[in-house]
């Protein structure tokens, strides 16, 4: 792998084994990543990262799904005013072209993806 691709792969990675929004288990596969790859031979380092780009494929939220759930179950756990508010920027962000969630998790697990061509921003 390239440096500059390993490179990309890295800063995501962090954000997704140290982002509030990753779920314990994204968490655990990032620090899974980081901790292969650390010195490791260009054969182990592709490896990791197909089990990383493996694991994320899928996980990442769409924009649809953040405002079904800003639409709805947000309503009771967030109070109708912030519900409300949120599926309002996330429509406009679905306006704007946005795919997937904007959370940090969210948009390096689709940033990862992307670069390996499994899905589009």
């Amino acid at each position: 792998m390239d440096k500059e691709l390993f490179d990309y792969v890295a800063e995501r990675a962090e954000v997704l084994a140290t982002a509030d929004s990753s779920k314990q288990e994204t968490r655990d596969a990032a620090a899974a990543w980081k901790q292969a790859v650390e010195g490791a031979d260009d054969a182990a380092v592709e490896v990791a990262t197909k089990t990383l780009v493996d694991y994320l494929d899928g996980r990442p939220n769409t924009i649809d799904a953040v405002i079904a759930f800003a639409e709805g179950p947000a309503k009771q756990l967030m109070g109708e005013e912030a519900a409300a508010a949120m599926a309002a920027e996330q429509k406009q962000r679905k306006e704007q072209g946005a795919k997937w969630c904007g959370c940090p998790s969210c948009t390096a697990a689709s940033e990862i993806l992307a670069k390996f061509g499994r899905c589009e921003l």
